[in-house]
C-alpha cells in the first residue's frame, strides 16, 4: 500500500474520475475535497470498504472505485477527503481495524505531527568558489568570519559551506581544487569554535572533503547526488552526522538537457524513498529530503513539487527547499539573478506553507523577518 498527500490544488474533479467514480458521485466529493487529500495507493479492498464506513461516520469520506464494495478487485486505489480534525479521528478509529489500516492510522499520526511542526530553520549559502550564479553568495578568506557572523546575526540556523558550483551546466572541478578551497574556511570555523554558535553544513559529495569538514565542526552532509556513494554512506554514519538527500536527474552538467518524468511527485517521491532506505542501512539516523528545485526540473515540475510537497511528508522526514533566485523565477518574470528575492521569498513561504521545515537561502535577513511576519499572522488568524 502506497500512501500520498495531495494539495487541495489539485484538479480533483480529474482525480475521481480517473479513480472511476460515478459520475454522480464526482460532484459531491468534490465539494468536500477543501482540506486534506490523501491519495492511497493499492489499498486492499476489505481496509477500503472499512475505511469508507469510517470515514463517513465521522462526515469524511473515501473515493473508491466503481465494484468496491462487492469486492471485484483485490486492491484498489482511493482518495481520502477529511479536515484535519477528522483526520485525527479515523488515526485512533483504524488502529485495531485490520488489512493494513493500523498501518494507515500510524501514518497519519506522523503525518498530523509533521503538520503541527511551525518552526522552520533557515540555511544560509556561502560559497568557497568564483563560479557561483549567485555572486553575493561568494565570500573571501579575509572576510569569511565577518560574513559567517553576519549571517548568524540575521538568524541562520544552518551555514552551507560548498566548494564548487552546482549552477546548470557548471564546469567540472577536481578533487584537489575542491579540497584546496574547503580547507582554509574548515581551518577558521574550527580555531574560532564558530560551530559552537551555528551548525555547518558541507554541501559537496566527495568523501574526502566531508571528511574533512566533519572532523572539524560540521555535523550536516549536503549531497546532491543523495549518498549515491557508499563510501559516503560510511563517513556520514562514522560521524553521527545528519544528511540532507536531494532529487536531481542526472548531473549539473546534464540536467536541464530536456528533463522528463512518467509523474514528477511519484518518480521523486520513489527515488526520496529508495534513498532513505539506502541511509538507512548504513545506520544513518538524522535524514532531511530535498525535492531538487532546479535539478533536473522544467518551470511545471518545479512549480508543481513547491505546490505539493505535503505529498512528500508521508517520508516522515523534514523538508528542505531551495528556490532562492533560481532561473526558475525568470521564466515567470524576466529577471536578472539580482532582481529575484520578491520571486524567491514567494516560493518558499508557499513551500512552508505546504510543509517546507527548512529553507536554502541566500538573503538570511529577509527571509527571517518574511517568515516572523507570516508566523504573527497565522497566530493571529488563529486568535480570530
Amino acid at each position: 500500500m502506497i500512501i500520498e498527500h495531495l494539495s487541495n490544488t489539485i484538479d480533483i474533479k480529474a482525480y475521481l474520475k480517473t479513480l472511476g467514480v460515478d459520475s454522480g458521485g464526482v460532484n459531491i466529493l468534490a465539494a468536500k475535497a477543501k482540506s486534506h487529500i490523501v491519495y492511497i495507493k493499492d489499498m486492499h479492498v476489505g481496509a477500503a470498504n472499512i475505511l469508507k464506513q469510517d470515514a463517513l461516520s465521522i462526515g469524511a469520506d473515501l473515493a473508491v472505485p466503481r465494484g468496491t464494495v462487492i469486492a471485484t478487485k483485490p486492491k484498489v486505489d482511493t482518495l481520502l477527503i477529511a479536515t484535519t480534525k477528522q483526520l485525527q479521528l479515523l488515526a485512533k478509529k483504524e488502529l485495531s481495524q485490520p488489512f493494513g489500516l493500523k498501518e494507515l492510522a500510524l501514518h497519519l499520526k506522523e503525518f498530523l505531527k509533521a503538520k503541527r511542526a511551525k518552526n522552520v530553520d533557515i540555511m544560509g549559502v556561502l560559497n568557497a568558489n568564483d563560479d557561483s550564479f549567485y555572486a553575493q553568495s561568494r565570500f573571501s578568506i579575509n572576510n569569511s568570519i565577518e560574513t559567517i557572523q553576519k549571517m548568524i546575526e540575521d538568524g541562520a540556523n544552518i551555514i552551507d559551506i560548498g566548494a564548487v558550483s552546482s549552477r546548470p551546466g557548471a564546469p567540472r572541478v577536481s578533487l584537489e581544487d575542491e579540497y584546496a578551497r574547503m580547507e582554509p574556511i574548515v581551518k577558521i570555523i574550527k580555531e574560532e569554535k564558530l560551530y559552537e554558535k551555528v551548525d555547518f553544513s558541507c554541501d559537496s559529495y566527495e568523501p574526502k572533503v566531508l571528511e574533512l569538514a566533519l572532523k572539524n565542526g560540521f555535523s550536516i552532509v549536503n549531497d546532491i547526488t543523495a549518498l549515491e556513494n557508499d563510501e559516503v554512506c560510511e563517513i556520514v554514519a562514522q560521524y553521527n552526522a545528519k544528511v540532507v538527500l536531494m532529487h536531481m536527474q542526472g548531473t549539473p552538467q546534464t540536467m536541464q538537457k530536456n528533463p522528463a518524468y512518467d509523474n514528477i511527485l511519484t518518480d521523486v517521491y520513489s527515488f526520496l524513498q529508495e534513498r532513505v532506505q539506502k541511509a538507512e542501512s548504513f545506520g544513518i539516523e538524522e535524514i532531511i529530503l530535498d525535492v531538487g528545485i532546479g535539478f533536473g526540473k522544467t518551470l511545471a515540475d518545479n512549480l508543481t513539487l513547491v505546490k505539493n510537497l505535503e505529498h512528500f511528508m508521508s517520508l516522515n522526514k523534514p523538508l528542505l527547499v531551495g528556490a532562492s533566485r533560481k532561473s526558475m523565477i525568470n521564466k515567470i518574470s524576466p529577471s536578472e539573478v539580482k532582481d529575484r528575492l520578491a520571486g524567491t521569498i514567494t516560493l518558499h513561504l508557499e513551500a512552508v506553507k505546504n510543509g517546507a521545515a527548512m529553507l536554502r537561502v541566500h538573503d538570511v535577513y529577509a527571509h527571517t523577518q518574511a517568515l516572523q511576519v507570516q508566523k504573527a499572522l497565522d497566530s493571529f488568524n488563529a486568535i480570530a
